[in-house]
């Protein structure tokens, strides 16, 4: 089997968990013998050499993991193609007026919606058109598209080559933006997913907005759930000596991602704890309200942004963590909950979530729903006989959700597609 990829983030060079993703289902993908080309943009890139040998060289790869990655072939297109701006562009101008009234805050969700960034529309044409110039040179069975950023580029690289086209939507504009959506935005990922001959979504909650807004027919979506990487510190204890509880926020600091609730619910939390500490680790264009919001809540000396981590910074966070909390809004699914749990951490997460359906052995609540979010973090910090049991069992939930049956789930789809035995 040989598949023609097409993505906009692979590791380190990740703003979410598509990267995150895109990582482990190649890799496993790579194990099952199928062999990948991937295409990916590249700022500065000069040609379209192997990117392997890139990754490699820069120790963006592994050495252990060099060997799973033998069937898989980098190519990088020249482009600036960024999905999301940095906070520190979005700067003062991001900040309005607080509110301590959180449902306030969002009285104007159009002030929230995802910034692309200038020229982004143009960006994703050309790289459509370099990517379709790659695929016209290359020997391959299936196109794969990871969400509309690549979708233009799929489609293209499908109609040259007249093989069918598989797209896999991580996420939606309607779980971007909510009601606001970017009708351009709209479009392209409506295109993709009526052009494929297969629309992969990574759960049922996704599944269901793509059948409601996207007018896609049930039997075209096949729902494949993500995995996670098996490398967590799972045996870390918390130090003995320390005194305030930690509760985490990891992940875009963005509309979709309900910061806001989060920060709210912090202020409640303390009303009631004092030895509590509140960690923001990511980025986003919401950062810097964010920091103004704590700071008119008067938790500002509670609340700390750590800016977007990866690699062993990631690690270190989980281990200091007492709980995880995905307040999300819309979240397709949610690899961060799987990898807080593999690091030992019991979790929260929001009832619009992937992960929710599928997840038992965690708490759950409705985004919007402040003061439960405060109960039940006050509950896990606490109460250590349900911190334990979370952990413990949800732990060994997570041990279920592994790249290798992604990759199976996947590999039957294009079977099933080529009509293969």
């Amino acid at each position: 089997m040989k598949v023609f990829m097409i993505g906009w983030e692979f590791p380190p060079f990740i703003s979410g968990g598509l990267g995150t993703a895109c990582y482990g289902l190649t890799k496993a993908m790579s194990r099952r013998g199928m062999e990948i080309t991937f295409v990916l943009p590249r700022g500065g890139a000069s040609d379209h050499g192997n990117y392997m040998k890139m990754l490699s060289a820069e120790g963006f790869i592994k050495a252990e993991d060099l060997s799973a990655f033998k069937n898989v072939r980098f190519h990088t297109v020249t482009s600036p193609l960024k999905p999301y701006i940095p906070s520190e562009l979005c700067g003062a101008g991001c900040v309005k007026k607080l509110s301590g009234n959180v449902r306030n805050w969002h009285s104007n969700p159009s002030k929230n919606l995802q910034n692309y960034g200038r020229d982004i529309y143009e960006q994703v044409h050309q790289y459509a058109e370099r990517t379709a110039e790659i695929a016209s040179v290359e020997d391959f069975d299936i196109v794969h598209g990871h969400d509309w950023m690549t979708f233009p580029a799929a489609i293209a690289a499908a109609k040259s080559s007249q093989k069918p086209l598989v797209v896999h939507v991580h996420s939606t504009e309607f779980d971007r933006s909510g009601e606001q959506v970017n009708q351009v935005v709209y479009d392209i990922e409506r295109q993709g997913m009526h052009e494929a001959q297969r629309v992969v979504a990574v759960s049922n909650y996704t599944k269901n907005i793509i059948i409601n807004r996207y007018g896609v027919s049930s039997d075209k979506i096949e729902v494949v759930y993500n995995g996670v990487e098996g490398n967590g510190s799972v045996h870390q204890q918390r130090p003995a000596d320390k005194v305030d509880k930690v509760v985490l926020f990891l992940g875009r600091i963005t509309f979709q991602k309900g910061p806001d609730y989060f920060i709210a619910a912090a202020k409640k939390v303390l009303e009631k704890m004092s030895n509590v500490k509140f960690i923001m680790a990511g980025d986003g264009d919401m950062m810097h309200r964010m920091i103004e919001y704590a700071a008119y809540l008067g938790i500002g000396h509670k609340v700390f942004f750590t800016r977007f981590l990866r690699g062993h910074d990631v690690e270190k966070v989980y281990q200091m963590a007492d709980l995880y909390v995905m307040p999300s809004v819309s979240e397709p699914f949610g690899i961060a909950p799987l990898e807080a749990l593999k690091n030992n951490v019991p979790v929260l997460v929001s009832k619009q979530s992937g992960i929710a359906e599928t997840l038992r052995n965690a708490l759950k609540v409705d985004f919007w729903d402040v003061n439960q979010i405060a109960n039940k973090i006050v509950a896990v910090l606490k109460h250590q006989p349900l911190s334990r049991m979370l952990c413990e069992h949800g732990r060994n939930e997570a041990e279920r959700f592994r790249w290798e049956d992604t990759a199976a789930k996947i590999n039957e789809i294009y079977r099933r597609i080529l009509n293969y035995n």
